[in-house]
């Protein structure tokens, strides 16, 4: 995969997790994410992408909290293909498969 093409997924399923989003704050942190994701070197965007997945658990949990099934089963499918993505693209380690193994 060429650099702009992992940046470019990366920043459209960041965009998908914003659009999931509930909270203004993690809305501006997710927009922050995408900026880094379109603007820095491949060798960073493995941090992109660890820190949206820990901002996505988080909103998860907090859907759940709230009991908004509907916003936790719109996050929870944002976070899986982030994390699909992340791991195919050498970005994420798939913490299931090695932890298993």
């Amino acid at each position: 995969m060429t650099q702009q093409y992992v940046a470019g997924e990366l920043s459209l399923l960041l965009a998908h997790l914003r659009s999931a989003a509930t909270d203004q704050e993690a809305a501006r942190e997710i927009d922050n994410f995408r900026q880094e994701a379109e603007t820095m070197p491949l060798a960073t965007l493995g941090s992109v992408a660890v820190r949206a997945m820990a901002l996505a658990d988080g909103m998860c949990w907090a859907s759940i909290a709230r009991g908004d099934v509907t916003g936790f089963s719109r996050l929870a499918e944002v976070s899986a293909r982030l994390h699909e993505f992340g791991v195919c693209a050498g970005l994420l380690r798939d913490q299931i498969t090695t932890t298993y193994r």
